[in-house]
């Protein structure tokens, strides 16, 4: 099979893609894959890095209120519309997917004009923009969520989960914690921002650091983000030093491992994380980023903690002393930790990719 994957601007929208990618590559060794993203988004960093074709278009996403910026941003779509057209000419896919971001746009619809079969994945419990303009041109809309079916034409429509779930479901926790040099026998809480990092996260982390040698039975595990690390770094020493129990990295590049091995992971609520938690049956505490369109995590958010699977906090109640509270309340109840891994496990769909990979097997072109 060739196939022309698309998606980018986040972490949430990129891994989903990677995780397809592999998937195709297990039952189908011998495909070709070229990956359009742009040039600024973290694509560009991830997808060359797994030795993947990488090309770009330039492109900028709509505002939602009335704009000037808007009419430049149609003159970008039809720019990087005829862009993709003359790339996927030269690529000749069979199939065509979108895994979300306005990338996605020019992209799929391109392909679609072209009579190229094209299949969007839309992550989020309420779809994006772009998803929803491009569900009139594309033969499949894969949700993650059950509750995404009905901003979707029906008869297209079909509930796969997130790839990335699969990924992590057959990683190795104990090859992630080895990796981390991390020391045994400890209950293991992986705190992380997101792939770029968070800043209202990272100062509730510098907040409790000088509390944390209070519990010796917990290991924590914490990710500043790249951009976030040498500042963060240096103001968790100014509380009085790294404490023996706390791991700091700015990334971390085999996420799926180490997720399998943690018992407690504290994150924003992007739906291709909620997605690889819930197929491991992690339980979660949530902080959902209020600065995302149509604030749609604290929605993925406050779905999991309906279903008991994760307890969530907004940021304007973050803060150190709370964050400890809830990292406590959770891991020190026994009980409570398997309720809340019995209902994410509930939610997961570790098959996801192998479900995504069938649906493009069935109408990618002969």
């Amino acid at each position: 099979m060739n196939i022309v994957i698309s998606g980018g601007g986040t972490g949430g929208h990129i891994y989903p893609a990677l995780a397809l990618i592999k998937e195709i590559k297990r039952h189908e060794p011998d495909s070709r894959v070229l990956y359009i993203g742009t040039e600024r988004g973290l694509e560009a960093e991830i997808v060359p890095k797994e030795g993947i074709s990488f090309e770009s278009v330039y492109i900028t996403g709509f505002k939602r209120s009335l704009s000037f910026e808007n009419v430049k941003t149609i003159a970008r779509f039809l720019k990087a519309t005829r862009r993709a057209k003359r790339l996927i000419r030269e690529f000749k896919p069979d199939v065509v997917v979108g895994t979300g971001g306005y990338v996605c746009g020019p992209v799929v619809y391109a392909a679609s004009t072209l009579g190229i079969p094209t299949l969007i994945h839309e992550q989020n419990v309420i779809p994006g923009l772009t998803n929803k303009f491009l569900s009139r041109y594309t033969e499949r809309v894969a949700v993650t969520f059950s509750g995404s079916a009905s901003y979707f034409p029906r008869a297209k429509t079909i509930v796969t989960g997130n790839p990335r779930a699969t990924e992590v479901a057959r990683a190795d926790g104990c090859v992630g914690l080895a990796s981390l040099s991390v020391p045994p026998g400890k209950k293991y809480v992986l705190i992380v921002g997101g792939s770029r990092g968070a800043k209202a996260i990272n100062e509730a982390v510098i907040d409790m650091a000088s509390s944390l040698s209070g519990y010796p039975d917990y290991h924590f595990i914490y990710v500043t983000g790249e951009v976030h690390y040498e500042k963060t770094l240096e103001a968790i020493r100014g509380t009085g030093g790294i404490p023996e129990n706390m791991t700091v990295r700015p990334f971390i590049y085999n996420m799926p491992e180490v997720l399998a091995g943690i018992d407690l992971i504290v994150n924003r609520a992007g739906a291709s994380f909620l997605a690889e938690i819930t197929a491991l049956g992690l339980p979660s505490i949530l902080i959902p980023s209020p600065y995302v369109t149509n604030n749609h995590q604290e929605k993925n958010a406050r779905w999991l903690e309906e279903q008991g699977a994760a307890r969530v906090i907004l940021e304007p109640q973050l803060n150190g002393a709370a964050l400890l509270v809830e990292i406590d309340t959770v891991l020190r109840d026994d009980g409570r930790v398997q309720a809340m891994r019995r209902a994410a496990k509930a939610l997961g769909q570790p098959e996801a990719a192998t479900l995504v990979y069938n649906e493009l097997k069935m109408i990618a072109r002969a």
